[in-house]
């Protein structure tokens, strides 16, 4: 097995890439150890010193590691976890982790366009990068993301936020005014 790296936008975050799929659908975001329950290979990439959180794309795994560590001492560890796991055909997810907007049985028109346009424009750049964006909710003209993955608590969150998905968002729907991220 081949598990190539990329550089994230943001520092602390490496991209691993293991050239098979790592979960069917969505994205799940462990922001720390406690959280990892429902993932065999968070909870072992939790294991290693210095993992302080672990994303899960459709054929990704973002690594973030504290600030005093070295990605030239964590990656070796990390890509060995990867390898191990990948090989020994354990599960990455005990739960589907579901297209990770907010509830969607009532979505009224605004907010499906605005999905959709999340879908379809946004979450793949943003999957490039090592992240996600979801859709958190909708309330008189402000529109709520989460961010995850290396999104989450990256340097350039903030601009590509308002420069790139609030004009994106504002140009498509007029409803939208703004777009703020939520914790």
């Amino acid at each position: 097995m081949f598990i190539q790296t990329e550089q994230t936008p943001n520092p602390a975050s490496l991209k691993f890439l293991p050239g098979v799929p790592v979960i069917d659908r969505g994205s799940a975001d462990f922001p720390d150890r406690g959280t990892a329950d429902r993932s065999p290979l968070a909870q072992t990439l939790f294991e290693i010193e210095g993992v302080t959180r672990v994303f899960l794309g459709a054929d990704f795994v973002t690594v973030t590691k504290a600030d005093e560590q070295d990605w030239y001492v964590l990656k070796p560890s990390v890509l060995g976890a990867l390898m191990e796991h990948f090989s020994s055909n354990r599960p990455v997810l005990l739960e589907d982790a579901g297209d990770g907007h907010a509830d969607s049985e009532n979505d009224s028109d605004v907010v499906s366009q605005i999905k959709e346009l999340l879908d379809t424009r946004v979450r793949p750049a943003v999957a490039q990068d090592g992240g996600d964006i979801t859709f958190h909710g909708f309330e008189k003209g402000v529109v709520y993301l989460t961010m995850k993955g290396s999104c989450s608590g990256c340097p350039s969150s903030t601009a590509t936020l308002k420069a790139g998905i609030e004009n994106l968002l504002r140009h498509f729907v007029p409803e939208v005014t703004e777009v703020r991220a939520v914790r």
